[in-house]
């Protein structure tokens, strides 16, 4: 941590890394908090408490699906706008302020209003997804290809560590709610989502001031830049048909990423479906929020090493363990066993993927491409969760429903093993 604070007053390069880097510790608060942790079980317990569990893990997988559809469809053209007008930060800084601005709407909603809550949710979690997509395409203005794997790997150990320390907190907060003032447990939880909309907004601010964007070549109106982002999304969606590698990988990433964000987005209602105590299960994601942190880095070293594509498949085959003892699992001291596992590849397989696509693809359209990256990884978010919801209504088996994760992990690493990058840089 002293080198992240030493490197704002050095050169250019580490200011512009590190404050990239940070983004990743500010919006990981929503993704922890939020997404992974307090809105399934509040959502589950408090505003939908009238829905039975079954129902509940429906409409939740209903609105983590419908958030990743609105990013699927517009995020290759937003991409093509972006490019075209150099605009990629400023795109960030909307979605970014759209995700802040609804987190902290959270804690208006009051008991029972579910359907208030799930759109809140879905505008806060697109704000989420939206600020990602350029977030990742600012990459390869931020790092020479060769760092890459690192610099990407460092963003998300930021993202744990920060997202880990914030939840932390706000843990303490809603067990003891009394030492901060509070009323009760309820109370804790909705004031959590304002201070991840504070801790979003604060950590956000050097890389508005730090990351620069070269200047668009020309000046053009709103109108020209989507008609011109228009045409540009057309040529490259004939381009990309060529490039066998890049459509390789996304299908690949496609099916993987599935379950990597399925298994975030519903492990906390898993849990609860089974029958585990929910501060167990906060318990669990703390542990592989901080056994992340380190976990991402070294992942990062190994990808430098050894390749992306290696350090990717190792991830998968430890995620294809992962959901089979999933499946299995009795005693709440397993699922901290399951949190280990999951804290110790699901950074790795994210940074990993991020840097191996970045250099797959043109630098100078990197948030068009990353456009479709994202895409491909929303619609893949969109199956993942109604596939588990579906399993579980119909089986009346949420075991069942983590079990069927395993054939998107076989998918995705059997396209990958094809995924030839020497081929993709002689291109």
């Amino acid at each position: 941590m002293t080198r992240l604070f030493r490197s704002f007053k050095q050169d250019d390069e580490s200011r512009r890394i590190y404050s990239w880097a940070l983004y990743d510790w500010a919006n990981s608060a929503y993704a922890t908090v939020v997404i992974a942790a307090f809105f399934p079980i509040f959502f589950k317990q408090y505003w939908a408490a009238d829905l039975s569990a079954a129902e509940s893990t429906y409409q939740l997988g209903i609105a983590n699906a419908l958030s990743s559809l609105v990013m699927m469809v517009f995020a290759p053209l937003l991409g093509a706008i972006a490019d075209r007008g150099s605009a990629r930060k400023k795109f960030l800084i909307f979605f970014a302020a759209m995700g802040i601005v609804m987190s902290g709407g959270l804690f208006f909603i009051e008991q029972g209003e579910w359907f208030l809550a799930m759109v809140i949710y879905l505008f806060a979690t697109i704000g989420f997804m939206g600020g990602n997509l350029f977030y990742d395409s600012l990459l390869p203005q931020v790092a020479a290809e060769k760092k890459f794997d690192r610099v990407s790997a460092l963003g998300y150990g930021l993202g744990y560590f920060g997202g880990g320390l914030l939840f932390a907190a706000m843990v303490a907060m809603s067990l003891w709610p009394a030492a901060f003032g509070l009323a009760d447990a309820s109370e804790a939880v909705r004031v959590s989502f304002i201070c991840v909309a504070l801790w979003w907004g604060l950590f956000s601010i050097p890389l508005w001031l730090f990351v620069k964007e070269p200047a668009a070549a020309q000046n053009e109106s709103i109108v020209k830049l989507i008609a011109g982002g228009w045409q540009q999304l057309c040529e490259t969606l004939r381009e990309i048909r060529q490039l066998k590698v890049v459509m390789l990988f996304l299908l690949a990433y496609w099916f993987y990423i599935d379950g990597v964000d399925t298994i975030v987005r519903m492990a906390i209602d898993y849990g609860l479906a089974i029958g585990f105590d929910s501060s167990s299960l906060m318990v669990a994601l703390l542990i592989t929020q901080f056994v992340g942190f380190p976990a991402a880095i070294l992942f990062g070293r190994l990808g430098q090493r050894f390749g992306a594509k290696a350090g990717i498949l190792i991830a998968i085959g430890i995620y294809m363990g992962i959901t089979v003892w999933a499946s299995m699992i009795e005693k709440e001291v397993e699922f901290y066993g399951l949190a280990v596992m999951i804290g110790l590849v699901q950074g790795g397989i994210q940074s990993l993927s991020r840097s191996l696509y970045a250099r797959l693809i043109p630098p100078d359209r990197a948030a068009e491409f990353f456009g479709f990256y994202n895409m491909l990884g929303k619609f893949a978010a969109v199956a993942g969760p109604l596939m588990m919801g579906w399993v579980a209504v119909a089986t009346d088996s949420h075991r069942l429903a983590v079990l069927s994760l395993l054939l998107l992990f076989c998918v995705g690493a059997l396209l990958l093993w094809f995924v030839d990058e020497t081929t993709a840089r002689q291109r």
